[in-house]
């Protein structure tokens, strides 16, 4: 080629790369994002590591926008990982910048679209969903539900660093990892968007280097940033201010300390001896070994130690809420707990338990009134607050803790303090999604999102769930309260706090264990960083050996894992495995009464099991497509609950039982589980018409 030629070229490639930033610039794009988007505009698979409010979302949909532009009958995958972020993407980002020239879809688990997955796909350019969704549309085999891989051309994937382990999102990956493996070429191309890969626990650069390579070759994608930018993103994503609200430890805590003389009578009475040496009482090591305690108690039938272990527990669990929020919030646990248990003592045991407790109660009560010596941490927390909400009506913030029953107590108290109330803070609680008392529904969550976003509340009052992605741009206080979190979660949290002059504020007690998390965490904030450099910096040749080898090393393990699975479910024959009361041991059922219903509900087909449980409350929930949920039901001898009725395809009503409330004696012995694909035998599928005939045997005549 000559020289005229080779300038000809040149000066053609400039014009396109000015005309590309010229489009860029109408799209609201900022030269970082421009910067981290142009390996993926080349069609590879990328992951775009950008702080939380860098804009990731926005730079993923410029990516799907050219990826349908350029590729005639293109269609893209949009994977979250939390139900309102579905609505949010579809309303905030992509329907603003696609919805006029493409055909858009969000679905979430509480639409009828997902029941059609696979045609909402096909007659769809972009779907926008729960990465479960796509799970179960991957695994399901029916017409109009099921879909491939290979259907989709581009597959984006939101908080990208969940991709590891048995997360929805790595068995996804994993069968992308598996058929291209195989040499299948027609798959989706990937783009993750993370705000930290983190580190995976590892506190030697060696080790974070090692979990980044290993999220990338989860996605199968390289991982890329703002090195020409960066000055810019800076500049553009301020971080909040961070502070420690710090409060002294509690001079006198007679509350707590009668807790634990109640505990030390409960462990004397158990006599363990010296083989068990006993934690601090009220803390999370404390609780990790009484869980143990229960599971031997249960396994070596000594219902003593099991039911001990269980109230132990409960008094723990007060303890570590008279540490978070008030007295006399751990004090209604305690009574909430013992409300149901006078009418279920059936043994020695059961009387001693409940009589330490009444004969305590009076007192409790008392010193849980006592405001002399009420946890300081709530005073400091309400400092926090007015401080913030002082400054004018504007104002919004999260306020994170680590339980429901911690966020619940919380809003409770918000909602009852006078000084709180007249500075105009309108809180609500924001919890995951699912079924029980301290759960939400999905329309639940969205609805109060949407009223924390248009300002009729301005304080949410948070588990994890609204760490990551959440994106309310007046948010201006993030408060983490009584949280040990890794450093991502850190990260995300403090990424809430979105407006100008925000304030990031740790309250904790003086030389407690969260100032020294958050610490920590700031030093693997800065590792991660480090070691995605160190991948960055790597041949490409280098890498992709690595991600090769690593890819194959994990597709052997999940084949290997897989067939162990398979032989443990068929160790036993279900009709020689007993199922017991996990709390008073009366056996009810055999592993043969067991079916499964569309490989989630495990129900008890046999007649006679009804004559072992009562049941309970009504509580109003969502209707599925097939059943629908009835009433709970419990244990007829000691009121331990075990599931839920279930009407399905409103003839059969059936009892869906939980496996962890219960024991199963095997030929080797008594076993527990906490899900039911790990029992050692094999359940069948529900057969429906099978049923009918056995229930209603003159039906047919």
């Amino acid at each position: 080629m000559d020289h005229g030629h080779c300038l000809l070229l040149i000066q053609n490639i400039e014009l396109l790369q000015k005309h590309l930033t010229s489009r860029m610039a109408d799209f609201g794009l900022y030269e970082y994002q421009e910067e981290v988007v142009q390996r993926a505009l080349r069609g590879e698979n990328v992951i775009i590591w950008l702080p939380t409010g860098g804009g990731k979302t926005r730079a993923a949909v410029y990516v799907a926008k050219k990826h349908l532009e350029n590729n005639p009958g293109a269609k893209v995958a949009v994977l979250v990982n939390m139900v309102h972020l579905v609505e949010q993407h579809y309303n905030k980002e992509f329907k603003p910048y696609l919805g006029r020239d493409y055909s858009l879809v969000s679905i979430s688990g509480d639409c009828d679209q997902k029941d059609f997955f696979g045609c909402e796909v096909k007659n769809s350019d972009l779907v926008i969903c729960t990465a479960q969704i796509l799970e179960n549309a991957l695994t399901n085999q029916e017409e109009g539900k099921h879909v491939e891989l290979s259907q989709f051309t581009l597959l984006i994937v939101d908080e990208c660093h969940h991709t590891h382990k048995e997360g929805v999102y790595n068995k996804i990956m994993g069968r992308y990892v598996a058929q291209k493996l195989k040499g299948e070429r027609q798959l989706p191309q990937i783009l993750g968007l993370t705000a930290s890969p983190g580190t995976g626990g590892a506190k030697s650069i060696k080790g974070a280097v090692e979990h980044v390579l290993q999220i990338c070759a989860n996605l199968d994608s390289v991982i890329v940033s703002s090195k020409v930018y960066a000055p810019e993103l800076k500049k553009k994503v301020p971080r909040p201010r961070k502070r420690f609200d710090i409060v002294d430890r509690r001079p006198q805590d007679p509350f707590g300390d009668h807790l634990k003389f109640m505990m030390q009578f409960i462990h004397d009475f158990m006599a363990l001896g010296p083989d068990f040496p006993v934690k601090e009482f009220g803390t999370q090591e404390y609780e990790a070994d009484v869980v143990i305690l229960e599971k031997k108690g249960v396994t070596d039938r000594n219902r003593l130690l099991a039911q001990c272990a269980l109230h132990l527990r409960q008094y723990n669990d007060a303890l570590l809420i008279n540490d978070t929020v008030r007295m006399v919030d751990a004090f209604r646990v305690l009574e909430s707990y013992y409300s149901t248990k006078t009418s279920t003592a059936t043994d020695g045991t059961d009387f001693f338990l409940l009589g330490l407790y009444q004969e305590n109660e009076v007192e409790l009560r008392k010193l849980a009134g006592d405001a002399r010596f009420e946890n300081p941490k709530m005073g400091k927390l309400q400092n926090t607050l007015l401080e913030q909400f002082d400054q004018g009506e504007h104002s919004r913030g999260i306020l994170f803790s680590k339980t429901r029953k911690s966020i619940c107590c919380l809003y409770d108290w918000v909602s009852n303090n006078p000084a709180l109330q007249r500075a105009g803070i309108r809180a609500a609680i924001l919890t995951g999604a699912g079924n029980g008392t301290n759960y939400m529904t999905q329309n639940e969550q969205k609805d109060t999102i949407r009223n924390f976003r248009l300002g009729s509340l301005n304080l949410l009052i948070s588990t994890s769930v609204a760490e990551e992605g959440l994106d309310i741009p007046e948010c201006n206080l993030v408060v983490r309260y009584g949280l040990l979190t890794n450093e991502i979660a850190q990260q995300q949290a403090s990424g809430r706090a979105r407006a100008s002059d925000s304030v990031y504020s740790v309250v904790a007690q003086a030389g407690g264990r969260e100032v020294r998390r958050e610490l920590l965490n700031e030093c693997l904030e800065d590792l991660t960083g480090r070691a995605i450099g160190e991948v960055q910096r790597m041949e490409p040749r280098e890498f992709q050996i690595k991600i090769t080898d690593l890819q194959t090393e994990a597709m052997l393990t999940r084949q290997l894992a897989e067939q162990l699975k398979i032989k443990k479910r068929s160790r036993f024959s279900a009709a020689t495995v007993q199922l017991s009361c996990r709390d008073c041991f009366v056996p009810v059922a055999f592993g043969n009464d067991i079916k499964v219903i569309e490989n989630a509900h495990h129900v008890n087909i046999n007649p006679d099991f009804e004559k072992y449980y009562k049941t309970g409350e009504q509580t109003p929930l969502k209707t599925f497509e097939d059943w629908e949920p009835g009433r709970v039901i419990s244990c007829a001898a000691c009121g331990k609950q075990w599931g839920r009725e279930m009407v399905y395809k409103e003839i059969a009503l059936l009892p869906i039982l939980a496996i962890e409330n219960f024991a199963m004696e095997t030929p080797e012995g008594r076993k527990l589980a906490n899900k039911w694909k790990k029992v050692e035998f094999t359940v069948e599928e529900f057969n429906f018409s099978m049923y009918c005939q056995n229930k209603f045997p003159n039906m047919l005549d």
